[in-house]
């Protein structure tokens, strides 16, 4: 796999691991996702080395994660995308989301999935919709794992 760098103004997203921050990745997860809080510095870890990662950045600040689960075959699973609250409002997520559905490894899957509980608005204008019959989803979901 190919890593992607890819710049707009000031501002940077890329795919190469070795960029990335881990202590500002943990801080925003563990403390301001609603979805992972308290999660652990090693379990951070141990997602971004199992992950296809898309770090956001400016200059060499790191201001946003994306990350993906994949086969790179069949199917893709979105998580802990964020920006930073300060950076919000500047189009970065939007262009996060352009970058990560037109990576060359994530074409002609089958099924993309995500979790959200506030960005539908963002997620709808990539193609996602909600899940058309939710009778035939199940998951085994442990809340308080880090807690």
């Amino acid at each position: 796999m190919t890593d992607l760098i890819l710049h707009k103004d000031q501002f940077c997203i890329s795919t190469d691991k070795a960029k990335l921050d881990i202590d500002s990745i943990h801080q925003f997860l563990s403390t301001q996702a609603y979805w992972c809080l308290n999660i652990p510095k090693d379990k951070v870890e141990t997602s971004i080395q199992n992950s296809l990662c898309f770090g956001v950045y400016e200059n060499e600040k790191q201001i946003g994660f994306a990350r993906i689960i994949s086969d790179f075959s069949t199917i893709a699973y979105l998580g802990d995308v964020y920006i930073l609250e300060e950076y919000r409002g500047n189009g970065l997520s939007k262009w996060l989301m352009e970058i990560i559905m037109n990576h060359p490894d994530l074409q002609n899957l089958r099924r993309w999935i995500l979790l959200t509980g506030d960005a539908h608005g963002l997620y709808r204008q990539f193609g996602w919709t909600d899940i058309g019959d939710p009778s035939k989803w199940m998951e085994l979901h442990n809340k308080n794992v880090y807690s």
